[in-house]
Order: C-alpha cells, then structure tokens, then sequence
C-alpha cells in the first residue's frame, strides 16, 4: 500500500502539489506511481524561468517499468528544480513526498488547486484504477 499524505493535492496522472508557505508550490511524483514505475532511472523537468499552462507537458520520467510524460497540474513559472535528481534520480524511489521533489513553480492563480483531487478522492481513483 502506498503513503499519501493528506496535506497534498493530486492529479490523475500521480503527481502530488503541495502549496508552501512562500506562495510557490511544490510537485512531485507520489508514492503510488514510484512503486509501479520500478527504478527511476531519470528525470527531465523544465528550467528555471520557464512558464508552464495547466495541461502541458512538464515532467519526463524513464523507469524500470516504463517511461511518463507528465502534465502541468497548475499554470505558473518555474522557480526551482531539484538538481539532487540530476545524479540521484531514485530519491524518487526513497523519498517521493520530500527529497524526491521534482520542481518548484510561482503559480498564476493559485485557486487552480481547486481542481485537484484531496487524498480521499485520489485514494477512490486508485482503487477503481486497480479493480
């Protein structure tokens, strides 16, 4: 069973938001979709600088089991990448929800965390996914 914690927001495509205290948020990979991905072998992610939309392609993921293009869940501009990937890309694997963060962006419009799932609706959609 994987760990989700309850503070997060979550996509249908298993990435997991959490909104800091500096009003960037944070976007990673959750432990559910690490545990089916096998070994993370790299991680390609946007630069500091760029503007992401909601929708479009951000986060390149090649595994053990298979390779993901990721989704921007939100609209803002990077801040921050999580370099640590670069020569560590399985702190995914080990850490999914803090060292395995994958980038930092300033959003546009913060309400478009409305639009994600909490843990009990992202908890609902694993389990129908896994019937």
């Amino acid at each position: 069973m994987s760990y989700l914690p309850s503070d997060l927001k979550y996509t249908d495509a298993h990435l997991w938001v959490r909104a800091e205290d500096d009003g960037t948020v944070t976007i990673g990979l959750t432990d559910h979709v690490q545990l089916q991905l096998g070994t993370i072998y790299s991680v390609e992610a946007p630069t500091v600088g760029e503007h992401l939309d909601v929708g479009e392609e951000c986060i390149a993921v090649e595994a053990e089991q298979t390779n993901l293009e990721m989704f921007s869940p939100i609209s803002g501009e990077i801040v921050e990448i999580n370099e640590d990937l670069v020569d560590s890309p399985t702190l995914i694997n080990a850490d999914p929800y803090d060292d395995g963060w994958i980038v930092q962006l300033r959003p546009d419009d913060i309400s478009e965390l409305d639009d994600l799932m909490d843990v009990d609706d992202y908890q609902e959609m694993i389990e129908e996914e896994e019937e």
